[in-house]
């Protein structure tokens, strides 16, 4: 049994009480298994930094600073003596002790060889280095990463097993993003197409997207919004749009800090009606619905069409499309992300992650201005 203490004021997913067992305010809970012990990190460490700041995971998000814990939750916890490898060496990153992670890895493959829950544990030493800016030890626990996932390729899918997809999209990840640290944009930009055309069909698209767009959207005509399937007023197509500023707001039924971002995007809304902004938030399907449960794609509309209704009130008449594609076009494998397209219908910003009203408020002057 692992124990965590959090502080009030910590935010939750809608299913993590359930899962957990407990009903908020609380200070302390009983984490059933290591599993929860991931999601729960997985899902409370909530990102401070902008996307420039932050390694982004498909999961999870760390702030470069000397803790991962920097959410408002205080853990005390407990492992037990054989722990998990994965949780082993981000616990250890998280309290800055990169040989003790190093050690666990090492140990690891000594008796159980290369496998994907290594190849996992290993990406998350080149994003440890990454977060502290050591690009070189990043670079390097990034390669051999990419290495052997894709030697792993020989004889099994990419999605045949989750652990292997997050460890060679970190890995492309952290390549990248060392390569653009040291001046070397083009580089970067052509080993995220290489890998896109590569993987481009694989449950890593969206990442590898993300990163690219992070180097060479802003700038570029916004892609075209696939609006066949909607939630509330029918979205325009973004060509009809040219002539207005332009604020995209990718969101997921699950997602806490997308509810979190709600009004501060409802009160900029209407702050910059008047200069004809126009709000737009795709959302897709993820399969499940309430609680993490199986749902059928009807069943997870109107569940979706329910969080619409309780959390997103003042976002009503915000058109929903629905679609894969537009996450995958615009990279959104982290939720919120938001983008702004200025009157020429170009990208102006483009952010995973959260965001502040402030920054926001700053970025949408800009583009109106333009």
């Amino acid at each position: 049994m692992l124990t965590a203490v959090i502080r009030l004021g910590t935010h939750f997913p809608d299913p993590l009480p359930k899962i957990l067992g407990f009903s908020p305010p609380m200070f302390r809970i009983k984490l059933k298994n290591k599993a929860h012990l991931l999601f729960f990190l997985d899902s409370c460490c909530r990102p401070f930094a902008t996307s420039n700041g932050l390694l982004h995971h498909p999961m999870m998000r760390i702030q470069r600073t000397r803790s991962l814990l920097v959410a408002g939750i205080l853990f005390c916890i407990s492992l037990p003596a054989q722990a998990d490898l994965i949780v082993d060496v981000r616990v250890q990153l998280a309290q800055n002790s990169f040989s003790a992670a190093a050690s666990e890895l090492s140990a690891y493959k000594a008796q159980n060889g290369v496998t994907p829950e290594y190849l996992e544990a290993l990406s998350w030493m080149a994003r440890g280095a990454a977060s502290t800016n050591q690009w070189d030890q990043a670079a390097a626990y990034a390669t051999e990463t990419r290495r052997l996932a894709e030697q792993q390729l020989s004889k099994r899918k990419l999605d045949a097993d989750p652990h292997l997809p997050a460890a060679l999209g970190a890995a492309y990840e952290v390549l990248a993003q060392g390569t653009a640290e040291k001046g070397q944009h083009a580089k970067a930009v052509s080993l995220l197409r290489s890998a896109l055309a590569r993987y481009g069909n694989t449950s890593i698209r969206a990442r590898l997207q993300k990163n690219l767009n992070l180097l060479a959207l802003v700038g570029q005509p916004a892609p075209p919004l696939q609006v066949a399937q909607y939630l509330g007023p029918k979205p325009p197509a973004l060509a009809s749009l040219k002539g207005s500023p332009v604020l995209l707001f990718f969101w997921a039924h699950w997602c806490v800090d997308c509810k979190a971002e709600v009004p501060i995007i409802a009160s900029l809304r209407q702050e910059f009606a008047p200069a004809g902004l126009v709000v737009i938030g795709p959302t897709q399907l993820y399969g499940y619905a309430a609680q993490g449960a199986d749902a059928s794609p009807a069943q997870e509309r109107a569940y979706i069409e329910s969080v619409r209704q309780r959390y997103y009130a003042s976002l009503q008449d915000m058109p929903v499309p629905l679609s894969k594609q537009n996450f995958d076009a615009y990279g959104a494998s982290t939720t919120p992300t938001l983008v702004i397209l200025n009157r020429a219908g170009q990208v102006a910003m483009y952010h995973p992650g959260a965001i502040s009203y402030d920054e926001l408020r700053s970025a949408l002057q800009k583009a109106v201005a333009r």
